[in-house]
């Protein structure tokens, strides 16, 4: 049976159908340039930095807006990060599905978008909350892009850099906060600076291989035994097991929070002496999962136990 719809009318609506599908195509493109599970701890740890440095009333808008010009800012760094990467991760299997490598996005764009979420969040943040978190987002995106994303196809090191911008949100949460650092933020600091080591060399070693086949400089790639990526592994779990009690010791938090960073420790420790004993892609990637799971459950109940 034919259709008694015009081709007339018909031809309007399937181009009024393509367009949406295309505009959706690219928006959602747009949106995985983000990172939008990478910057979700991104946001957890600016929320949990603003709510340790909070004061009594809670200040809920000046809370929204400290987290959404941080979110910003990270989305912006990690859209201009895959804008400069573009090339490298085209040539690995785990990357070359991003948007830029795979042709879903031009790289105008990327470079437009990112410009202008760095550009707006670190605005907001000046406006709304105040000029010192505004600037904490702005030596993060000068640091992870023009420091450390370098740095990443030069040195082995480049692990450690980057380790210093990862650590900036927190301290950007308590000083929308409080407008100023103290030794306390400091503290979320080193929980957030030592908790990438673990989490970025087990992803490293897990991955030894794309990131050759990319041209990344990590420590794993130089190191076929693994036993050096091992030892920084052990040495850096460690040191994060010890500074995630330190809280307690200056009363940031009471016992619930000590019980519960003791419990996690232990988890922890079973999954990083496994990936220090056996050095295998598997137990690389059982470390990576357990310090996901790690940080958020640490500053969940930093959150719910403060003093």
């Amino acid at each position: 049976m034919k259709s008694s719809v015009p081709s007339s009318q018909v031809a309007p609506f399937i181009a009024s159908q393509d367009a949406f599908s295309t505009a959706w195509l690219k928006l959602s493109a747009l949106v995985e340039l983000t990172k939008p599970r990478v910057n979700f701890l991104v946001v957890l740890t600016a929320a949990a930095g603003y709510y340790m440095g909070s004061a009594r009333p809670f200040d809920l808008s000046l809370f929204l807006a400290t987290v959404f010009g941080t979110a910003l800012v990270a989305g912006g760094s990690a859209a201009l990060n895959q804008y400069i990467e573009r090339e490298l991760d085209a040539r690995m299997p785990r990357t070359s599905r991003r948007p830029l490598p795979s042709g879903r996005l031009g790289a105008p764009s990327a470079l437009v978008f990112g410009l202008a979420l760095v550009c707006s969040g670190t605005l907001f943040l000046s406006l709304a909350v105040n000029g010192l978190t505004a600037l904490l987002g702005l030596v993060t995106a000068f640091l992870y892009l023009l420091v450390y994303t370098p740095l990443k196809t030069r040195t082995a090191l480049c692990t450690a850099i980057g380790a210093i911008p990862g650590a900036m949100p927190p301290l950007m949460g308590w000083t929308g906060a409080q407008g100023a650092l103290s030794t306390e933020s400091l503290v979320l600091f080193l929980i957030l600076l030592f908790w990438q080591f673990p989490h970025f060399l087990a992803i490293s070693w897990a991955f030894k291989t794309d990131y050759q086949q990319g041209g990344f400089s990590m420590l794993s790639g130089a190191d076929p035994t693994g036993r050096r990526t091992a030892g920084r592994i052990a040495a850096y779990t460690l040191a994060l097991i010890a500074v995630s009690f330190a809280p307690s010791a200056m009363h940031l938090t009471g016992l619930v929070y000590f019980a519960g960073a003791l419990v996690l420790a232990v988890y922890l420790l079973v999954f990083g002496i496994r990936a220090v004993l056996e050095r295998s892609r598997k137990s690389a990637r059982g470390l990576s999962f357990a310090t996901i799971v790690y940080l958020p459950l640490l500053l969940v109940l930093m959150i719910l136990d403060k003093a």
